[in-house]
């Protein structure tokens, strides 16, 4: 049994009862107490030594290192008493492919004005479907620094075009506000300049697909240029619709199969009639792997990026598994694969549930809860989560935050654009509510090199992991299931499907 700290105990423990004494809800028992005070830093940073370590080569989907980290995880779950959760293994095994470009026969021109711009395939990274030709098709620059287009550009603007826009350090959480009009609109190609191939090295690519679900890959066919050439013929564009056309001739890519897992770990519930019910928490386990060639680092740690979420469920898991008395309902503990691929592996989970969605009441996903260097200024004893107000999920966070000395506020810009950007997608779009908590939506290194385990607060974090384990216990023991906000018409899609879901199957 690992040390506990009594002042700690003592601490969390009168914390709670002052604010049992103004809220719902009985007093935590001790020994949930005990748990909490077990989630320790130390444990947090051993985990992410090693998952974030240059030896798993930064967990690209699929690899020889994610395959490490799964088994990894997989022996964790049993050291702390998970029960397997797939007929006595802990891997829901997905047969994908991956289908890696074609370079062979690759032809791409810029035009605009009577000048043309070749691009040598050397200074392309794509990821199609299938091939790609197109014959002077016109550009419309997405000028990701123009907040008058951004802020009334519409679907129907871009949909069926070619949209062309710029990688800079400071365009990425511009474009990721606008994906999910950009996925709506599904424009022939998006193409990205990046005139130092710094994001560039972030694009292998290979593409991962379920061979059972074609064509459900997120997003358009995408292109990234690099190079001085192509950063001067986009800034020679006008932001939107322009003369400038493309031309480009690309085969279909070459594609091969691959297996690889989602890792997964049940703690039975203790009472009859809701231990065949559930609450997930969740995190994705891949990241970026290694850019191809040069000198220097070239490995993607992702130790904030999503190892911290992944070490996070693995300590809650020990912490829970602890209890002598369970709480009613089971709590499912998951690793996604390839979510830096699309959510390729919490979407195939949703697909192929190993536990019935009907009886999953909630899913809480981790991201990026180790770093409290956020961009946005230092985070510390703070924690967000997407969609805020779409579901009640959010008020078990915000109780037991309050309790474990944890402020859970509302993003003003990001909670809810960023609801699409992470693993509760997948289960939400199947009608379970799910929302997703991070720490820092934005940090120094986010997707870059640098994002490694000697950078992640780990006091912080293990404080962060404190609120949500109790968030899970007061779910998991709670009679009321966890229910959608039908009030917000942004969560009508989801309420939709999650009705759909519990309809009684046709007789």
């Amino acid at each position: 049994m690992r040390k506990r700290n009594v002042l700690i105990v003592v601490f969390l423990t009168a914390s709670w009862a002052s604010s049992q004494s103004s809220s719902r809800g009985p007093l935590t028992p001790p020994d949930v107490q005990a748990a909490l005070v077990d989630i320790r830093a130390t444990s947090l940073r051993g985990d992410l030594m090693f998952l974030a370590s240059d030896l798993l080569e930064g967990r690209a989907t699929p690899s020889r290192g994610l395959d490490i980290a799964a088994e990894y995880i997989a022996g964790q779950f049993q050291i702390a008493g998970l029960k397997p959760a797939v007929q006595g293994h802990y891997f829901q095994t997905a047969p994908m492919v991956v289908a890696e470009p074609d370079y062979a026969n690759f032809e791409l021109k810029l035009s605009r004005g009577g000048h043309e711009l070749a691009i040598n395939a050397n200074n392309a990274v794509f990821r199609l479907d299938a091939a790609l030709n197109l014959d002077q098709a016109p550009l419309f620059k997405l000028d990701l620094a123009d907040a008058q287009l951004l802020d009334h550009l519409t679907a129907s603007e871009v949909e069926g075009k070619v949209v062309i826009a710029e990688f800079t350090p400071s365009s990425g959480a511009r474009l990721r506000s606008i994906s999910k009009l950009l996925r709506t609109a599904k424009p022939k190609l998006t193409i990205m300049v990046d005139p130092k191939g710094v994001q560039a090295h972030q694009e292998p690519g290979n593409r991962l697909e379920d061979p059972d679900e074609p064509g459900r890959a997120r997003g358009s066919p995408r292109i990234t240029l690099t190079g001085e050439a192509a950063g001067r013929f986009y800034a020679a564009l006008e932001s939107g619709s322009s003369d400038a056309s493309i031309t480009a001739h690309i085969d279909a890519p070459i594609r091969k199969e691959v297996t690889v897992r989602n890792v997964i770990g049940v703690l039975p519930g203790s009472d009859p009639a809701l231990r065949d019910t559930c609450i997930m928490l969740t995190a994705h386990y891949d990241h970026l792997g290694m850019r191809p060639g040069g000198s220097g680092d070239r490995i993607y740690n992702g130790a904030n990026d999503d190892g911290s979420g992944t070490v996070s469920v693995i300590e809650i898991a020990r912490a829970l598994a602890s209890l002598k008395q369970r709480p009613k309902r089971s709590i499912v503990f998951m690793t996604f694969f390839g979510e830096e691929e699309g959510l390729i592996g919490s979407e195939y989970y949703a697909h192929h549930p190993v536990w019935p969605l009907d009886k999953t009441i909630a899913q809480l996903n981790l991201e990026q809860v180790g770093r409290t260097d956020s961009t946005e200024g230092r985070q510390i004893s703070n924690a967000t989560l997407t969609g805020f107000d779409y579901s009640d999920l959010t008020s078990y966070v915000q109780r037991a935050g309050a309790s474990t000395g944890i402020r859970i506020y509302k993003h003003a810009q990001n909670s809810d654009a960023y609801f699409g950007q992470s693993d509760n997608l997948s289960l939400a779009e199947a009608g379970v509510p799910a929302e997703t908590l991070a720490v820092a939506f934005d940090f120094p290194d986010y997707h870059a090199v640098g994002d490694e385990w000697q950078k992640i607060d780990y006091d912080n974090m293990a404080k962060v992991d404190r609120a949500v384990a109790l968030a899970l216990y007061l779910m998991a023991d709670s009679e009321q299931p966890v229910r959608w906000n039908e009030a917000n018409p942004k969560t009508a899609p989801y309420v939709k499907a999650g009705k759909r879901l519990r309809q009684p199957a046709p007789q």
